[in-house]
This record gives C-alpha cells, sequence and structure tokens, in this order.
C-alpha cells in the first residue's frame, strides 16, 4: 500500500510542477523513483536503469497530452520537428544502450551532475541569446542525437537542452516551448523502446511486473496521477509568481542532487 501511495504522490506532484513550470516531471520522478526502488530492496545495479526506463515510458503519455495543447496554440514549429526528431530517436536508442552497458553508480554521478546544471539555470535564469540560425539537417541531426543521448541517460524528455538550443538559433521562445513538447514524445518512445529492450535480456534477474526496465505498476500509478495535475498546474502558471517557483524548484532540485549525491557514499 505504501508502495502505491508513493507512486500516486509522485505522479500527482510530477504532473503538477510539468503544467506549472514546463519542466518535464522526469527531473522528479528518476531520483524519487530510484529511493523508492531502493527502500523495497530491487536490485541495487538495476535501480538506476529501472528509474530512467520507467520515467521516460511515462513521458510518452504526458507529451502527447501537452504538444497538442501546444498544437491547438500553434506553437509547434514541425519543420524544426521534422528535421530533428530522426536525430533524436537515434539518439535515445543509442543513450539506452549505452546506458545497459553503464553501471548505476555512473548513471547516479551523471545524473546528479546534470541536476545541479538545471538547478543552476533555474536559479540564475541562465538563457542564451539568439546569436545564430538553425542549422542545416547535417547539423539538426547532431543536434538531435546529443539532446537525445543526454535525455536518454538522465530519463527527461529534453526540453532543459532542446529549448535553449532552439532559442539560440533565433526561435521565438513559446514556439520553442511548444516544439520542445513535441520532441518529448520522440525522445520519450525512443528511450522506452531501448530501456525495455535492453532490460529484457536481464528479465530474470529484474522484479516481478517489470517489462524490461520498465516498472509497470509505478508507471501506471504516475501517469494516472500526472494527467489529472498537468492541466492544474498549467492554469495556476498564469496567476502564480512564476520565476520565483522556478527558484523554489531549483532548491528542490538541489536537495533531491545533494540525496542521491550522498547515496553514493
Amino acid at each position: 500500500m505504501f508502495e502505491w501511495i508513493a507512486y500516486i504522490s509522485l505522479g500527482l506532484f510530477a504532473g503538477f510542477i510539468a503544467g506549472l513550470l514546463g519542466v518535464g516531471g522526469g527531473l522528479i520522478i528518476v531520483p524519487v523513483l530510484a529511493f523508492i526502488f531502493a527502500a523495497h530492496h530491487f536490485p541495487e545495479q538495476y535501480v538506476m536503469h529501472l528509474a530512467l526506463g520507467t520515467s521516460l515510458a511515462s513521458i510518452i503519455f504526458t507529451s502527447i497530452s501537452s504538444f497538442r495543447a501546444h498544437h491547438q496554440h500553434g506553437a509547434v514549429n514541425w519543420k524544426v520537428w521534422r528535421e530533428v526528431a530522426p536525430g533524436i530517436v537515434t539518439g535515445t536508442l543509442l543513450g539506452s544502450v549505452l546506458a545497459a552497458y553503464l553501471s548505476a553508480y555512473f548513471l547516479k554521478v551523471f545524473f546528479v551532475v546534470f541536476v545541479f546544471y538545471v538547478g543552476t539555470q533555474m536559479l540564475l535564469d541562465i538563457k542564451p541569446k539568439a546569436s545564430r540560425e538553425l542549422p542545416g539537417l547535417p547539423g539538426m541531426f547532431a543536434a538531435g542525437n546529443v539532446i537525445g543521448v543526454v535525455s536518454s541517460l538522465v530519463g527527461i524528455g529534453g526540453g532543459t537542452l532542446s529549448v535553449p538550443f532552439m532559442t539560440w538559433c533565433n526561435i521565438k521562445l513559446h514556439q520553442a516551448i511548444g516544439t520542445s513538447a513535441a520532441i518529448g514524445l520522440p525522445i520519450a518512445v525512443g528511450g522506452a523502446v531501448g530501456y525495455i529492450a535492453n532490460g529484457l535480456a536481464v528479465s530474470g534477474k529484474l522484479p516481478p511486473h517489470s517489462l524490461g526496465f520498465v516498472y509497470l505498476p509505478a508507471l501506471a500509478a504516475i501517469v494516472v496521477a500526472s494527467i489529472l495535475t498537468a492541466p492544474f498546474g498549467a492554469k495556476l502558471a498564469h496567476r502564480l509568481p512564476v520565476k520565483k517557483l522556478k527558484k523554489i524548484f531549483a532548491f528542490l532540485l538541489f536537495t533531491l542532487g545533494i540525496r542521491m549525491a550522498w547515496s553514493l557514499f
């Protein structure tokens, strides 16, 4: 019962934050799932793999509802999406394959470093200045690969990377956010497929109800709960001081990052 309450609570909070701040819930879902899985004595060497795979699988559902809303407001640049999506897919598949060969310790260290990077970016409100145009197809493919690999290794929808990249390339912020929401779908699908496929090779060592490196009970609870609270968070985004809330969220990320870093020792 405690396990289900924890997953549902996590989904409610992650959905609310995603709707309120436009930040994918993966930054919250991954560390909390890692703590829960460790507390339930899941195989230590696969705790991070399960947390990352489950997070990416949950983003499949949240990204669909998110980019549909942005599309209705004309905020998705589908030309950019078509150019970057092939690199995104190959990058996320590559990242998930790479993760299968990396230790849980390395994945934790990588995640902690990334969390501190995002937290600092939010706390100081660091935004790249528009200083160039979008690259050609080879450049977009390369950028998609980088975004895909990193997103797959940290279990997120890629917004913290794709939005700065697009604003740097003179895409208006509202279009960058909307397009990033759409980019989250190929990231999530490619990453989830990769984690499932690579996890099947060690399925005998994983907890019951796992599909590869995706833990289905956690996935179901998080998806249902986050779908309920994401619209509520989106409505409040227009009424609450989002800049101040981002700073509070940054401190939350630092807290989770420090907690996870402490577990390394």
